[in-house]
């Protein structure tokens, strides 16, 4: 049986690495032919800007290129000045990495690379300056124009050469993912939906699809020119995560008690969701038919309206936009599909709603992710200062590489033992070539040749997800030992002692990160559920508008981040109540009452706002670790408001408070029947005791 790493050679991990192995060769030639003192970096570096979509490698490529001149700027900015004192110079880069991945965290877009390199851009200039900071410009300068040729070699061959797009390979997904969000819908409609794996991969789905399309205006291919129809397809399908999971919710409270025209309705949204026709009408005339009927259906909100109308009224009323949604998204896709470069009037509007801030964002794990960083290079650069230790530099510039590189995984430590025992592997293949076979060489073709075998390999398994950690820790301990023939330092004891620097910094790295910044998976889902809930308790007590979009993009994410999180946390019995949908959709009922509640001038308006409190209450005791239902009291609140706004005048913002009001209902109290207020407290007892 064949093991992954040995499957055969594909066509597009042969041509990748060919295209790599030219870009690298490439660079190489252009930094000897310029006469740069370390022509090696620049090969280097186009290995690790490489990648298999060319519109990924040149969105990162402007960023790459951005951080490595802001690196440098910093470098020869701080080094004359602390020049006097090693002990400050030092620290003073220290901080400048810690500084830069902590802002880079902050970022889960291509633009991260800007400042992560600039972090570490300055560790590679700054660090081997430190005991000689009469040459720091000469030695940025001649960075900074190596690293530059690496960037633009990889970015021009694989852009150029049969380039690969980002393109293509959205748009799949993008189909994939609607066929997916297709097929949960039908089966959500029909009560056969597999709530928790539908849910968990929508999300993720998703929120890949946002990383992606940040490499959309860089692409080689004409989908570049559908960046906005594309974002807002994936803005629409968005809000069918909690939209599917509140009908499946709705459809399960009032199972058995369903109208028979809703049941016909819910059959003839099932096959126009399916593609079929509703009542012989064409796809037009069957959308129109399903909007007016869910119109005709709907229940009038009036004085004795109680908890089974205002749910039956929020069940058709998330029909109607899930209509709305599907039919955007069919629209949107054909749009895409026709390459045209104007939206018609009526989907316009869909792909200006962009909200910022769409991703979850950890401050607090930055700022520990950074002092983690100043750290460990403090620790070797006190041994390095201490010992006079020739290649002490080597092992502060691996620190701070490492401790950069890994800093966004829950635990980096696993990441950087498995690119330690790679380099460690290395050593023998590094050995041969710098000490056996380069130095026979005499010219660049046959230095090439001599490279071909051993990179052509690599590259393969460089482009392998599954085996791309260790590929490139095996070329990088090669091409870092190789560097060693532009010092002019080739021999057994400087290889010996730039192998051992290499090491030390990566173990030093390694020890760090393993006493003071890794996590486990569950440490992690607690702190995603936590922010949830802490931002749901601030927008209950928000006295300004809430963003349309921005809530629900952040918690979207959060989802799809703890559902990997939670395969690899086990079982753990708070995480195996906690369900990060349900707080989405909490979330969205609560932001629909506080929009609603300004426009309402009656009685109700306190109500809503007394209500609004205590869930807010509830929501600050679960962030704050104090997990538990919520208190018995928010039940009447709920009843008294919905008494008061059903006794409001009809308005479009009353009907939304009680639609709201009825979700909210639901995802708090998932288990109550539709009791009548004076029992509603009873009904409460009965289910926390169940």
């Amino acid at each position: 049986m064949k093991t992954p790493a040995l499957k055969l050679v594909s066509l597009n991990e042969a041509l990748f690495s060919v295209k790599a192995f030219a870009a690298a060769m490439a660079a190489l030639y252009i930094a000897f032919s310029m006469g740069l003192p370390r022509p090696f970096w620049a090969m280097a570096t186009a290995y690790i800007v490489s990648g298999p979509l060319s519109g990924a490698v040149r969105s990162k490529a402007v960023f790459r290129v951005a951080g490595t001149v802001l690196g440098c700027a910093g470098a020869i900015a701080l080094v004359p000045a602390l020049a006097d004192s090693p002990e400050l110079l030092t620290l003073a880069l220290g901080l400048w990495v810690a500084v830069c991945l902590f802002i880079s965290l902050l970022d889960r877009t291509p633009r991260s690379y800007l400042f992560m390199l600039a972090g570490y851009t300055i560790g590679l200039i700054g660090f081997p300056a430190v005991t000689d900071p009469s040459t720091i410009f000469d030695t940025g300068l001649a960075r900074v124009e190596e690293i530059l040729i690496g960037i633009l070699c990889a970015t021009v061959v694989h852009s150029v050469v049969f380039p690969q797009s980002v393109g293509p390979a959205l748009l799949g997904r993008l189909d994939a993912t609607l066929s997916d969000a297709e097929r949960w819908t039908r089966e959500a409609l029909s009560g056969k939906a597999d709530s928790g794996g539908d849910r968990q991969k929508l999300a993720r789905d998703i929120t890949e699809l946002r990383v992606m399309a940040t490499h959309l205006p860089y692409d080689t291919s004409e989908v570049r020119w559908m960046t906005r129809a594309v974002r807002a397809m994936q803005d629409r399908m968005a809000y069918l995560l909690p939209l599917t999971a509140g009908i499946e919710d709705r459809l399960d409270a009032l199972r058995g008690q369903l109208p028979a025209e809703v049941s016909a309705l819910l059959a003839d949204l099932d096959r126009w969701v399916g593609g079929e026709s509703v009542e012989g009408d064409d796809a037009e005339g069957g959308v129109d038919r399903l909007r007016a009927e869910i119109a005709r259906l709907s229940p009038a909100i009036g004085g004795g309206t109680g908890w089974k109308e205002a749910t039956l009224l929020n069940l058709l009323t998330r029909l109607r936009s899930l209509v709305d949604i599907h039919q955007d998204c069919r629209d949107l896709r054909a749009h895409i599909r026709d390459g045209k470069s104007s939206l018609p009037e009526r989907l316009d509007p869909l792909t200006r709603r962009r909200s910022r801030d769409v991703f979850h964002l950890d401050a607090g794990m930055a700022l520990w992710s950074g002092f983690a960083a100043l750290l460990g290079i403090a620790v070797v650069c006190a041994f390095w200062i201490g010992t006079g230790w020739s290649s002490g530099s080597a092992a502060a510039m691996m620190t701070a590489v490492f401790c950069c590189f890994f800093a966004s995984l829950d635990d980096p430590a696993p990441g950087i033992r498995l690119f330690l025992v790679f380099t460690l592997l290395s050593v023998p293949l590094a050995a041969f070539y710098l000490l056996v076979v380069l130095p026979s060489f005499d010219s660049f073709p046959m230095l090439v040749l001599g490279l071909a075998p051993t990179f052509l390999a690599l590259g393969v398994f460089v482009a392998r997800p599954a085996t791309m950690g260790k590929a490139m820790a095996l070329l990088m301990g090669v091409v870092g030992s190789l560097s060693l023939l532009d010092l002019g330092t080739g021999d057994f004891a400087s290889f010996l002692n730039s192998t051992v620097a290499q090491v030390v910094g990566i173990a030093t790295a390694l020890l760090v990160t393993q006493l003071c910044r890794s996590v486990g998976a569950a440490w992690s889902a607690r702190r995603l559920l936590r922010a949830g809930w802490s931002e749901i308790a601030a927008m209950t007590a928000a006295r300004s508008g809430i963003p349309v979009g921005s809530f629900e993009n952040r918690m979207l994410d959060r989802v799809g981040l703890l559902s990997s999180r939670l395969a690899l946390a086990g079982p753990q019995q708070d995480l195996a109540a906690a369900d990060a949908v349900n707080d989405l959709r909490v979330g969205l009922n609560v932001a629909e009452l506080q929009r609603a509640r300004r426009a309402l001038g009656g009685p109700a308006a306190p109500h809503v706002a007394r209500l609004l409190g205590a869930v807010g209450q509830h929501f600050r005791g679960l962030s704050s670790r104090r997990l538990g239902t919520p208190p018995a009291e928010v039940l009447p609140m709920m009843d008294a408001a919905l008494s008061n706004l059903s006794a409001e005048p009809w308005s479009a913002e009353r009907d939304r408070a009680v639609i709201a009001l009825a979700g909210l209902r639901r995802a708090l109290f998932p288990h109550l029947t539709f009791a009548a207020p004076e029992s509603s407290s009873e009904s409460l007892r009965e289910a926390v005791t169940a």
